[in-house]
Parts: structure tokens; C-alpha cells; sequence
């Protein structure tokens, strides 16, 4: 388990500056002017390491641990936030799930080439209409027929479902018993027919790493990529999106890092009246105010990746971190961009880009209010955030 002041933890740190300065920031505007998925940036980044934090090295994974993972993400979306738009693809909940409840053969089919980026991964929960209780509106069904299932309905906001190769996807396979009645697959597109992916239109986000619109008929899934049992998909994505949680926080944080960076530097170096902006007082209150609330977003972040990596329960801790890292990184978007004035709707500057990403946290990934309500339910006593609680992707005992 790695300490937070190790020199471990400060090399990997390093690394991932190395990476992604090298290989990925002077390369990633042409890749999205292009609207072209950069395969070989994301392979790159598997070869080095960079997705296999919490998975162990018989997988070839680094089994460094959540902490590890949350300094990785951290920097990526620091540096350029539309590649950290691949990290819970290819390091977090996708191949995370398919560790925690795959057979063996599943996961040494899996799990090692979604983690070195060979193949593309995707998570696919939400569908049109089903609001905050996804599963138990869920529309989509699965039928079984001889070998296969054949699966009929629709998704929506599938990161990557326009590129994938092989991801996770729920369906009913009883339309009849509400959450009980989810099954859990691991879907490959590209080998079945009957799966469409139909790019979506957002504001402000990346244009390479996209989420798209799925529409299944009579998709083909093989029996051998049921995940778990028929009805157990619920105790399934339960226990895989606390490994996503536990890290995704660290996508707001480094949103928010960029942010102040960049206002720092702006307001050094602009001059209003012969001063420079950051000797206002206005100017320094929002200065302020970013950095309290960053320290604070890091503090809850590493905290739940601690606790992750000693095995320790964080559905409800790693809800707290999301949601204040995300109005952390909305917070320093916002004063950022004022702070840039009228340069800060400017594409050429990345802070009109990070105010989209921070609006797209406080919603996308568990929106806010879902993330208050699992929070105010725990300490009401009327709901245990922790009761999913299962196996650690990242525990010592599995390497």
C-alpha cells in the first residue's frame, strides 16, 4: 500500500507528467479536430501502466493501489482532460467489474487487454427515461436462446459505445422483478451483430472520446459472457461502481487544479492599470477561495482511495469526495473564467474547455442530487451507504 509522501507515489506522479506531455498534449488537438479516437495514445498509456493500478500483476496490472490510480487520473485530466475521458473505461469500473465477478476464463480473456489498451472498454447502465433508478426502470431486455441471449432495447450516454470492443452492459432478463430481474454482460460489439452506436452531440467535450446512444436488436451475447448469474447484476454494478467512485473524484480535482494553474499564471502575467490582475483584491478572493477548496477536494479524494486500498468500506465517503470535488472543479471553472474575462470563452485557452468538463462531473458519473440523497439516506439512518460492500479489486492477498 502505498503512503501518501512515498517516493513510489512521487514517480508515478512524475511519470504520468512525462506521458502526458510528451506523448498526449501536443497531439490531442489534432486527434479531436479530426474527431478520431487516438488508439494508440490509449495503448501507449496501458503499456506504460498507467491503467493498471488496482489490478494485480498476474493480470499485468501494477497493483499499486486506489491511491495510485487517483494520482494517475488526477494528472491526466490536469493536463488534458479529454484523454482522463478514457480512465474508467479501460481502468475503473469496466474492467474493475469483470475482475470482481468474472469466471476466470472471463477475466484472463478481459481484464489484461482492456487494462494495456488493446482493446476499448465501456460501461453501459443508464437509458433514456430511467432517471435515478436506473436498473429498476430498466427497459432493456435479455432473452436466452440455446447458447446465446438475444438482447432488445436501448442506452444512452455509453462513453465510448461508438468504439468499443468489449464492455459491460445490463439488461432484464426479468422484466417482471424491477432491480432483481438485471443481468450483467460483457458485451463485444464488434464480433455479434444487432448493436448500433449512434454518436452523441455534446457541448464543450471532447469530440475523439465520445458517448453514444445504443440501440440493440436481437443483439448476440454468448452465454459465456453472462457476468455472475441471471438477477445478480444489481449486486454486481453495485460493487464495481464503488471501485469507479472511489477514484472518480480525482477527475474533478485535477479539473479543478487546471483551472487554478491557469488562472495563477493569467493573473501574473495580465496587467490592468500597470499591475499585474492578482494584485486586486477581488481577484485574490477568488484566488483564495480555489485554493481552500482544492485542498479540501484532496484531502476527501486521497482519503477514499486510502480506504479503498486497506479494504475498507467508501461507498459513502467516495460519494462525499465526488460531490465536493465536482463543485470544487465547478467553482474554479467558473472563478477561472472570470478571472480570464472575455478570453475565458476562448477555445485556444483550455479554461473554456474545463468549465464543460466540470458542468459534465457535477452531473454525469452520479449526479449531485443522487449523490446527496445516497448521503443524507446514510445518516438518516434509513439506508446504509456501505452495504454493498465486496471484494477489493486492489487487496494485497489476490496478486
Amino acid at each position: 500500500m502505498l503512503d501518501l509522501h512515498s517516493e513510489e507515489l512521487g514517480a508515478i506522479r512524475d511519470s504520468v507528467i512525462r506521458f502526458m506531455e510528451r506523448e498526449v498534449v501536443p497531439v490531442m488537438d489534432d486527434f479531436e479536430a479530426r474527431m478520431e479516437l487516438p488508439r494508440e495514445l490509449v495503448r501507449k498509456a496501458g503499456a506504460t501502466g498507467l491503467f493498471g493500478s488496482i489490478f494485480p500483476e498476474s493480470l499485468g496490472g501494477t497493483n499499486t493501489g486506489f491511491l495510485a490510480a487517483v494520482v494517475i487520473l488526477e494528472e491526466f485530466a490536469r493536463l488534458d482532460v479529454r484523454f482522463a475521458c478514457c480512465s474508467n473505461q479501460q481502468a475503473g469500473t469496466c474492467p474493475a467489474t469483470i475482475f470482481q465477478a468474472g469466471t476466470p476464463d472471463q477475466i484472463s480473456r478481459f481484464v489484461p487487454r482492456l487494462i494495456s489498451g488493446e482493446t476499448i472498454g465501456m460501461m453501459s447502465l443508464t437509458e433514456s427515461g430511467g432517471g435515478s433508478d436506473a436498473l429498476g426502470n430498466m427497459r432493456t431486455t435479455a432473452k436466452r436462446d440455446g447458447d446465446v441471449y438475444r438482447l432488445n432495447g436501448s442506452k444512452m450516454w455509453a462513453s465510448l459505445g461508438n468504439e468499443t470492443d468489449a464492455g459491460i452492459l445490463l439488461a432484464k432478463t426479468d422484466p417482471s422483478a424491477g432491480a432483481k430481474g438485471v443481468t450483467a454482460f460483457i458485451v463485444e460489439p464488434k464480433k455479434y451483430p444487432g448493436f448500433v452506436a449512434h454518436p452523441i452531440d455534446t457541448m464543450g467535450l471532447s469530440k475523439s472520446f465520445r458517448t453514444a446512444a445504443l440501440y440493440l436488436d436481437d443483439f448476440v451475447v454468448p452465454v459465456e459472457n453472462r457476468l455472475g448469474e441471471e438477477g445478480e447484476g444489481f449486486k454486481i454494478i453495485m460493487r464495481g461502481l464503488e471501485s469507479g467512485r472511489a477514484v472518480v473524484g480525482a477527475l474533478s480535482l485535477g479539473i479543478a487544479r487546471g483551472c487554478f494553474e491557469d488562472a495563477l499564471r493569467y493573473a501574473n502575467e495580465r496587467t490592468v492599470r500597470g499591475s499585474p490582475l492578482g494584485h486586486y483584491q477581488m481577484i485574490q478572493s477568488d484566488i483564495a477561495e480555489m485554493a481552500i477548496a482544492i485542498e479540501a477536494s484532496r484531502a476527501l479524494v486521497y482519503k477514499t482511495a486510502q480506504d479503498m486500498d486497506a479494504g475498507l468500506p467508501t461507498n459513502r465517503l467516495a460519494s462525499i469526495a465526488k460531490f465536493h470535488a465536482s463543485q470544487t472543479a465547478r467553482l474554479c471553472a467558473d472563478k477561472a473564467q472570470q478571472i480570464f474575462g472575455g478570453y475565458g470563452l476562448a477555445t485556444e485557452y483550455r479554461v473554456s474547455r474545463y468549465k464543460c468538463f466540470a458542468d459534465m462531473m457535477y452531473t454525469g458519473e452520479g449526479t449531485a442530487n443522487v449523490q446527496k440523497i445516497l448521503i443524507a439516506e446514510d445518516a438518516l439512518g434509513y439506508k446504509l451507504a456501505d452495504r454493498h460492500h465486496g471484494k477489493n479489486v486492489s487487496r494485497r492477498d489476490q496478486v
